[in-house]
């Protein structure tokens, strides 16, 4: 079989079953923006939580070497830089990989069939509809298998199951001076190296992986010709987090770090690799919370307008029985949709803030009623300014 092939689906829906659909998505409409309001309510609050949890980590966290331990530290937020090293090889046991460093982790891809739909839409005078969908087979490389009994044609299409998957080793023995990081902290540096993998190795592993296997590039290849792969082909390589300078900040549990609760509600533990500053830190995680806050602001105003939008999709759908009307009507409606979305998003984040952030909203309201006040009677002084200029003398 070739590595593409097709096939176009026709399907026609009458307008009354148009109809029907369109009251779901009203339904769906009404959760959609009642979620979507939730989530720019809840998301002021989660911002605000963050950043006074960082401004009070910041003033609390203790700056410490990491030779020694201090007991009265204990329970404590600190922050340490220093070298992480194991006294360990950390290894893969099942493909016998073995490498200094801190954590190791295995990427698998397999070469597979995926589908593509494009779908085409045709009003038709009386409010029916046709549409044209074209489902594209191809093969390509991918992390997770995809389930091939979902597909639209699925016969001679089959991905087969996974042999191997991704899978993550952690050292048990890193030390960083007299402290002893575990998992938790040493999840959160990153596998930035590739290891290297040599032939020799992938001889050894012929009869492990009951199949041919060979190096290539910085991969395990199991299939038979890497130029030519098979769909169940197997790629996998391996990635080193190295051991090296590491910054933590968290709270000392013991010779290891565990999360610091404040009581602004967060929990506190962030590990960077390199020597960082707690106040560079900080920084970093505050940059990182206004970041994340726009994001979900963001999503929560473009789910707002789909909500709105089909909430108007019974009457589209009733003008699409003539179907120049229905569209017009559409992007009308899609206009509107969005207009009441920019209305009613900054209206919802305004009362987050003040229901979260009620000084600094007192505050800003004050600040922008005292200059629109400023503002308008500036206006009405030089509009008299003008009438007395333009009025003809007595």
């Amino acid at each position: 079989m070739s590595d593409n092939d097709s096939f176009t689906e026709i399907t026609r829906t009458s307008w009354l079953s148009r109809i029907g659909g369109s009251i779901l998505g009203f339904l769906f409409g009404i959760v959609l923006v009642i979620g979507s309001g939730a989530l720019l309510f809840w998301n002021e609050g989660r911002a605000v939580q963050t950043a006074k949890s960082l401004a009070e980590g910041s003033g609390l966290v203790i700056d410490l070497g990491a030779d020694a331990i201090d007991p009265a530290n204990q329970g404590k937020l600190i922050h340490v830089s220093g070298d992480i090293k194991t006294a360990s090889r950390i290894a893969d046991p099942q493909f016998g990989v073995s490498v200094d460093g801190v954590r190791l982790v295995r990427t698998v891809e397999m070469y597979q069939w995926k589908e593509d739909k494009h779908s085409e839409t045709h009003k038709n005078l009386g409010g029916s509809e046709e549409t044209t969908t074209t489902y594209t087979y191809s093969r390509a490389w991918a992390p997770d298998r995809v389930d091939s009994n979902k597909f639209r044609r699925p016969d001679g299409h089959d991905n087969p199951d996974m042999r191997y998957r991704r899978a993550t080793f952690t050292s048990k023995d890193a030390s960083l001076g007299a402290f002893r990081p575990g998992p938790a902290v040493l999840s959160e540096l990153p596998a930035s190296e590739d290891v290297a993998l040599d032939s020799s190795s992938a001889k050894a592993l012929v009869s492990h992986v009951g199949g041919p296997i060979q190096v290539s590039g910085s991969n395990y290849y199991l299939g038979s010709d890497p130029g030519t792969p098979r769909i169940g082909d197997l790629r996998v390589s391996f990635q080193v987090a190295p051991q090296g300078p590491a910054s933590i900040v968290g709270q000392q549990q013991g010779k290891d770090f565990a999360e610091y609760q404040t009581q602004a509600g967060d929990r506190l533990l962030m590990v960077k690799p390199g020597t960082v500053s707690a106040a560079a830190m900080f920084k970093s995680a505050a940059d990182d919370n206004r970041i994340l806050t726009w994001i979900l602001r963001a999503v929560g105003a473009v789910a707002m307008w789909i909500g709105f939008a089909l909430l108007f999709g019974p009457i589209t759908t009733i003008a699409d029985v003539i179907p120049i009307i229905g569209d017009i009507l559409g992007a009308g409606t899609t206009l509107a949709a969005l207009v009441i979305t920019f209305v009613v998003a900054p209206v919802i984040i305004a009362i987050a803030w003040l229901w979260y952030r009620p000084l600094v909203s007192i505050i800003a309201l004050v600040i922008g009623g005292a200059l629109a006040f400023v503002f308008r009677a500036l206006a009405r002084s030089r509009a008299n300014v003008r009438g007395a200029r333009v009025a003809p003398a007595k």
